[in-house]
């Protein structure tokens, strides 16, 4: 239909320079368009307009099915669309994706459905959220294909939520179709069908499903025009008949609450893992050795994206599982290398690029910028649990700030570097956890961070060759700078064992350039101080050689790596194995270093020791006697490897026969480390232990007895229950209680003591067995003791 423009009366007209008179009728159907009439230039096309135009009998234009009529002067005249009728029910609008194949039934699948129809008519919006590649799209489809079979839905909309744009579109397209909105007016008809959805009195009731899939943004479901008035909120309205259902990699508060349900969608199983496997090499007639497939899923971390490309891959090249499990080992294969030419089930994403997008809009997040140099920290550590201590240091407080990310990554003004807070530290890790790349407990404070090691291959596959091996020293430093110096809490110095093994398997290279890292020593000596005296020793064995070949053999980190050695070593039982390898090391030392030099007085001290342990009393003592001289000139009377060797002096004394001499030397030093070192160092109380045994020694049981019992007090209180110095006390209190005549109690508290040896040192550690036969004997002696006092009553 045409619409004429204003124009003057007929009487002040002037002549027209055209006139068009009965052209015709035009007809239009589908998405055609008919014009009747004259098609003249816009004026703001450049050409000569006309002065005049006189239309007369431009004739019909009719259109149906969507098509366009236009009558008249095409550019004076206001188009229309024929309005759509309303699509019958049932109705879909949007494509479900298709089913993944092999399907695996999963447990969040019953929940979900449990959960929906436990809902009764209440309100139900479910949240499926998880990492990238957990299959929540796969989820949701398997949910809406089978409601939509089942005839349980007159209406069912799936819209891919990426951003707010696809989000408006779809519910646009849904109200073209089903409520015969504007299709001109987008935002008018995503409104007009939100509106439509809710229930209204005595209409028809409209059993719906609306399927929000991926949204990236919780802000993506409120529009917020210019003017406040006008915001509105995207998410489906409240009703008894419709559910939504939305899948999200975000763990914001805001997607969730009382009417809207989370549901955690986790890995595969290992059972389904290697079920999907199998079933997927089968289809092709491919068969693979089940435990190379079991083992395949376990390096995959049972992510089914993972799975999924990896059988891709398979299929695609004819490799075998073994080498396709080599290849991922291999530290300098990328996942890209390892991705399949096409991606199996519609996928949109490789599995290297599946969290980038994830991790740019954690970098948006406050404070800005400091996701990614947090991941790329984690990324270096252990999967499965990351202590926040480690991760909130000044050391990695100080990578946070050098490499936050630029907010305008096309600016060429350098980013201004600011101090990171430990709560901005702590902030970026919750910007993390909001996307799903890493799961953060602040409750488990030992194990606060934990990201899946396929996040952390894509993120270590992003590194520059300088990029890694400067960021792994960070992650040592930062591993040091959380690492007590009293291990008091056993379960956090596991879990620094357990971290610094894992940053030498993703970057050990580093951890030697320029030189060996001290945390590559701190991990050796808390393995023996733990009782794992074998893994200590296996770990220096490594060390060495790696020094040795990196170094070279007089490098002062190999000279130092052959002195943890040996003394560990001596510690696993070879008294005159340590005490030779000592030897042959202090001829490098000498050589090397000179006789002035600490390392090389720090390893006479321990030649003396382990001679001393060989048997050889008189001789270690000798040995102290001259080196004290020595370090009495190089370091001073207050150094502590001064101070230590007096303590050792005044020991061997007492084990070559002069246990009296022990006590006073002992005497005599502690006040001395009272001043200069404390009350609670470590050296102090081992100096109390040995200063009690000596007492009791010469002759003193009780005095002993009691000295090892408020030692016991400090060293609950400074070390902790389950520290190898406490655990000893412990046996030796129990030890001279006996001595002083009380071997039932002795006995009582030796039997206490063995569970925990047990639990902390295991089974075969030397002390363990020593308590096992110290119990025998006093349990023995309490016997004795019983059976002469029934004598006597008798």
């Amino acid at each position: 239909m045409a619409k004429a423009t204003s124009r003057k009366a007929r009487d002040e007209e002037p002549e027209p320079s055209l006139t068009v008179t009965d052209t015709g009728k035009a007809e239009a159907a589908d998405d055609e368009v008919a014009v009747t009439g004259y098609r003249g230039p816009a004026p703001e096309s450049g050409r000569e307009p006309l002065a005049s135009i006189r239309l007369s009998q431009t004739g019909g234009a009719t259109a149906t099915g969507g098509g366009t009529a236009i009558s008249g002067y095409v550019h004076t005249l206001t188009v229309e669309h024929a309005r759509q009728e309303p699509a019958p029910w049932p109705h879909q609008v949007g494509v479900i994706p298709s089913r993944a194949r092999p399907s695996q039934h999963r447990a969040e699948a019953d929940r979900l459905r449990a959960a929906v129809d436990g809902g009764g008519t209440a309100v139900l919006s479910q949240v499926l959220t998880g990492m990238g590649g957990v299959g929540k799209t796969q989820l949701a489809a398997d949910y809406a294909r089978a409601a939509w079979d089942d005839d349980g839905l007159d209406v069912l909309v799936w819209i891919t939520a990426s951003a707010q744009s696809p989000v408006v579109s779809g519910y646009a397209q849904a109200g073209v179709e089903l409520c015969g909105a504007d299709p001109d007016d987008p935002e008018q008809a995503a409104r007009k069908f939100l509106a439509w959805l809710a229930p209204k009195a005595g209409q028809r009731p409209c059993r719906w499903l609306i399927v929000l899939d991926d949204v990236a943004d919780p802000n993506d479901l409120v529009v917020r025009p210019d003017d406040p008035g006008t915001r509105y909120s995207l998410w489906p309205p409240a009703g008894p008949y419709g559910r939504t259902l939305l899948t999200t990699r975000r763990r914001d508060a805001a997607l969730f609450g009382e009417e809207r349900r989370r549901i955690e969608v986790g890995l595969f199983t290992p059972a389904q893992s290697v079920a999907y496997l199998t079933e997927s090499l089968a289809a092709r007639d491919r068969t693979e050795p089940s435990d190379q497939l079991i083992a395949l899923a376990r390096d995959l971390g049972h992510l089914p994206l993972a799975l999924a490309q990896a059988a891709a891959y398979l299929i695609d090249s004819g490799e075998t599982t073994a080498a396709y499990r080599d290849l991922l080992a291999t530290r300098t294969t990328k996942l890209t290398d390892i991705a399949p030419d096409a991606l199996p089930d519609e996928q949109a994403t490789a599995l290297a690029a599946a969290w980038s997008l994830s991790i740019d809009r954690a970098d948006t997040l406050r404070p800005t910028g400091l996701a990614r140099p947090m991941l790329h920290l984690a990324a270096l550590l252990d999967a499965n649990g990351i202590p926040q201590d480690v991760l909130t240091s000044e050391p990695a407080r100080t990578h946070l700030a050098a490499h936050r990310t630029a907010t305008d990554p096309h600016s060429t003004e350098p980013t201004p570097v600011s101090p990171v807070s430990p709560s901005d530290a702590v902030r970026a890790l919750r910007a993390l956890d909001r996307l799903s790349l890493v799961d953060h407990t602040p409750g488990t404070p030992h194990q606060a961070v934990r990201v899946h090691q396929l996040i952390q291959r894509a993120t270590r596959d992003t590194f520059a060759p300088h990029q890694h091996d400067r960021t792994a020293r960070t992650a040592a430093d930062a591993l040091m700078a959380a690492w007590p110096t009293v291990e008091r809490d056993t379960d956090l110095a596991q879990a620094l064992r357990t971290n610094t093994a894992a940053l030498t398997r993703h970057a050990e290279d580093a951890l030697y350039l320029p030189d060996a890292h001290t945390v590559l020593y701190r991990l050796g000596r808390s393995l023996g101080a733990s009782g794992q005296v074998t893994a200590a020793v296996d770990h220096f064995q490594h060390l060495s050689t790696n020094t040795g070949n990196r170094l070279g053999p007089d490098h002062p980190d190999t000279l130092t790596t052959r002195n943890n050695l040996a003394f560990w070593h001596g510690e696993a039982g070879d008294a005159a194995g340590a005490a030779q390898a000592f030897t042959d090391l202090l001829t490098d030392q000498l050589r090397v270093l000179g006789p002035d030099h600490p390392d090389t007085l720090t390893t006479r001290y321990n030649l003396a020791h382990w001679r001393g342990r060989t048997g050889d009393a008189a001789r270690a003592a000798q040995a102290f006697t001259d080196l004290l001289t020595d370090q009495l000139r190089v370091l001073g009377p207050d150094h502590p490897d001064t101070l230590t060797t007096r303590h050792n002096l005044a020991s061997w004394r007492g084990r070559a026969g002069d246990a009296a001499g022990a006590a006073q030397a002992l005497n005599d030093l502690l006040p001395d480390l009272l001043r200069v070192l404390g009350k609670d160092h470590p050296h102090t109380l081992t100096t109390r232990s040995n200063l009690a045994h000596w007492h009791g020694e010469a002759g003193d049981a009780a005095r002993t007895a009691q000295a090892f019992t408020d030692l016991l007090t400090d060293q609950l209180r400074v070390l902790g229950p389950d520290h190898p110095n406490t655990l000893t006390t412990r046996h030796n209190l129990a030890s001279w209680r006996g001595e002083a005549g009380d071997a039932a109690r002795a006995a009582q508290a030796l039997n206490d003591l063995l569970p925990d040896l047990l639990r902390v040192l295991g089974k075969d550690h030397p002390h363990t067995l020593t308590t096992r036969h110290n119990l025998a004997h006093w349990q023995a002696e309490a016997e004795r003791a019983t059976r002469a006092h029934g004598d006597d009553q008798s």
